[in-house]
């Protein structure tokens, strides 16, 4: 996570700046004075979380957190504890009170890590939903393929045969189930084999061992049974 360290004082700057070095999971790429540089460094680089004090001249960190049109999370570090309630309406990650103690730090960007993991798969997810196509190489082609045309797919090594509805033979297209995955939207499709995922829509019965697409029986494989009673 990209983070920025924004404090007028420059001990507690400098405090704040070895607390971030010490969590593995943050990468500090500014520390600012007040909240005009932090502007400028907002443009300069990505900013996933705020370190900020609330009392600073010009413009205080209550003031510079409400007038940013797009919010990254934020934790405030302060050494007056009035302001918490009035933070907590800019919906902050954490309220910390100086002197922080290291494990109190640590457990804010634990939180923080998490509202941020929680927020990236959302986005992730809303962006499968929203598509509904991906492109493979196949045939020395960008070749189309629609989501809604996948009746099912069989894996061969690195390579997977996808049978489509729009098509009498197979498309042979070079890609793995890990790389599929990320294109696939979520709740469509169900692997219940090591080398079969069908589509959920073109199911037409299911029995102890096979999965019927209409006329066509596939075996579950094993290690794939739970899930396919557990859904079904």
């Amino acid at each position: 996570m990209n983070c920025i360290a924004i404090d007028d004082e420059p001990l507690a700057l400098e405090l704040l700046q070895d607390n971030i070095g010490k969590v593995p999971f943050l990468q500090l790429v500014a520390t600012c004075n007040n909240a005009f540089e932090a502007v400028d460094a907002m443009g300069k680089h990505a900013v996933d979380l705020v370190f900020i004090d609330i009392q600073m001249p010009g413009l205080s960190g209550l003031q510079f957190i409400a007038s940013l049109e797009k919010k990254p999370l934020v934790i405030f570090i302060t050494a007056y504890k009035q302001y918490a309630v009035e933070s907590y309406d800019l919906d902050v990650v954490d309220y910390l009170v100086k002197p922080v103690p290291l494990e109190r730090f640590l457990r804010a960007c634990l939180r923080a890590r998490e509202l941020f993991e929680l927020k990236s798969g959302q986005a992730e997810t809303a962006t499968k939903k929203a598509k509904d196509h991906f492109f493979v190489n196949a045939d020395y082609s960008r070749v189309k393929i629609n989501f809604k045309d996948i009746i099912w797919m069989k894996g061969y090594g690195d390579y997977i045969k996808f049978h489509l509805k729009s098509a009498q033979h197979p498309l042979v297209v070079r890609i793995s189930f890990r790389e599929l995955d990320k294109e696939l939207p979520p709740g469509a499709f169900i692997r219940i084999h090591k080398s079969y995922v069908v589509a959920l829509d073109a199911i037409t019965a299911v029995r102890k061992n096979s999965v019927f697409l209409g006329d066509k029986e596939l075996s579950i494989g094993e290690t794939f049974r739970e899930q396919v009673e557990r859904l079904f």
